[in-house]
Order: structure tokens, then C-alpha cells, then sequence
């Protein structure tokens, strides 16, 4: 009989148990149950409500129903709140690709409704590699984490799984350093990103960097993309080096730092 080691029995178990079978949230109990529940998965999303049945409680167990491929729970514990430093009802969306807790404070909201909600975790949902899009955008250009890795590549080309995998593989070494990002070169909207980068379709896929802080960017030289060539790239900008080379040309399309 195959046995797997406690750790990953622990993992297993929180990963199937994040919503009760017909749906619904977990109950978070104690400090224990929060960490590990926020440490077994990308992204979490926790209701902090003193009651059930106050403001958007009901709307966060709809939004749960809906999204039953995130992990949702409830707390009303108070040791859990001063942990997460939570003074009142809300609802908080744990990251682990910036170590990120971002919160929707409900009692400063007038109105709650699921399609808000569902826009609150859509926009602030990232993950170890997040595809760009205009929601994304939003969680993106307000994480923490100001330098982005760019995966510039097109969904459709035959090797674009394997590359998606090792950019994925990679993406938790750089985690509160780097965001991984694919841009999707088949995309209409995404032209733009490339002609920032200087790219053309068929010069896909290619490895950038961005600094949101400073707006610079940063091709990958390597004419292969392999963990040895990104682990390199990433490690030149953490180092500095990067930032004493010269940018390569931008297009002179319009370009906006909240914008690639």
C-alpha cells in the first residue's frame, strides 16, 4: 500500500476539504487551521464575518457556489482577525506568488453584490504565472511586487505547454520578488505589448522583463527558452545587472505604466 509522507497527506486533505461538498465555505476555527488553509493553495479567499448574515454574507457564500475552483472559508474567530489584522467585516483574498493579503473592507462599501465581489477576486487572483488581461491588469500593476517576467508566447504553438510548465516550475524561487506573466501573443489587445518589447509575432516566444517602478524592460538574449536561460535572466535583474545595460527600443505606440 503506497504511503504518503504527513505533509502531503496534510495538503491533500485541505485541498479537498476548501468548500464542503454541496458548496459551501469551510469554518475556520483557530490560528492553526487559518495558516495551514492559506498556505495550501495560490490564491484563498476568506469571509471574515462577526455574524453570519451580515453585509455581503450572503453575497460571499453566492460567490463561493461560483468560483468552486478557489478555495473559500469563514472566520469569526478573534484570535484568527488579530492574526490577519482584520477590525471588521471582510473579505480578503491570501496570495502566495507575493505574499499578498489584499482586502475588501465591507463595512466602508454602501453596496454588496456578487458581480462586485466576483470582480474583486477576478482582478486580485494571481497566481505563480497569470496571464495578462485587462482584469488582471488591476492586481498586477497594484501588487507589491513591482519587477514582472514576461512569458510573451502564443497559446496555440505547439510547444506552448511545456513552456507554461517551466515558467510555472519556476515562477516559486522569485516568489515577493518576481511576478511571472504570460502575454498572450495570439490576442488582438496584446499587440501592443510586444510592439513595446519590439517584437513581431513570429519572433515568438521570448522571455522580457518590467519594472513597473522605473518602466524599463529587458529582452532574454538566449535564442532558447530553458530554466538554465530564465533562472539567468531573472538572477541578472536581481543582481543589477540588467539595470546598467541599455533598454532595448520601444515602439512609439502610446504606452502606459499601468498598461503592457
Amino acid at each position: 500500500m503506497l504511503s504518503l509522507p504527513l505533509p502531503l497527506l496534510l495538503l491533500l486533505s485541505l485541498s479537498t476539504s476548501a468548500t464542503d461538498p454541496d458548496g459551501a465555505p469551510v469554518r475556520l476555527r483557530d490560528v492553526g487551521a487559518a495558516q495551514e488553509l492559506v498556505a495550501s493553495a495560490e490564491v484563498v479567499v476568506v469571509g471574515f464575518f462577526k455574524e453570519d448574515g451580515g453585509q455581503g454574507f450572503q453575497e460571499f457564500l453566492s460567490v463561493a457556489s461560483r468560483l468552486q475552483t478557489l478555495p473559500f472559508a469563514l472566520c469569526s474567530e478573534p484570535e484568527v482577525w488579530q492574526l490577519y489584522n482584520i477590525t471588521g467585516d471582510t473579505v480578503s483574498i491570501f496570495r502566495q506568488t507575493d505574499s499578498h493579503q489584499e482586502n475588501l473592507q465591507l463595512q466602508e462599501r454602501m453596496k454588496i453584490d456578487s458581480d462586485g465581489l466576483t470582480r474583486f477576486i477576478r482582478t486580485n487572483e494571481l497566481y505563480y504565472l497569470t496571464e495578462y488581461n485587462d482584469m488582471t491588469a488591476v492586481g498586477l500593476f497594484s501588487s507589491p511586487v513591482r519587477a514582472h517576467l514576461l512569458l510573451l508566447a502564443d497559446k496555440r504553438s505547439a510547444g506552448f505547454a511545456q513552456l507554461r510548465e517551466l515558467l510555472r516550475a519556476l515562477a516559486p524561487q522569485y516568489r515577493g520578488q518576481l511576478l511571472f506573466v504570460l502575454i498572450d501573443g495570439a490576442v488582438s489587445s496584446n499587440r501592443r505589448s510586444l510592439e513595446y518589447f519590439g517584437l513581431k509575432s513570429h519572433d515568438l516566444p521570448a522571455v522580457g522583463l518590467y519594472d513597473t517602478q522605473t518602466d524599463r524592460k529587458w529582452l532574454m538574449q538566449a535564442q532558447e527558452v530553458t530554466t538554465e536561460h530564465v533562472q539567468e535572466f531573472c538572477y541578472s535583474y536581481l543582481r543589477g545587472d540588467l539595470q546598467e545595460q541599455n533598454d532595448p527600443p520601444t515602439s512609439a505606440a502610446t504606452h502606459s505604466k499601468s498598461e503592457l
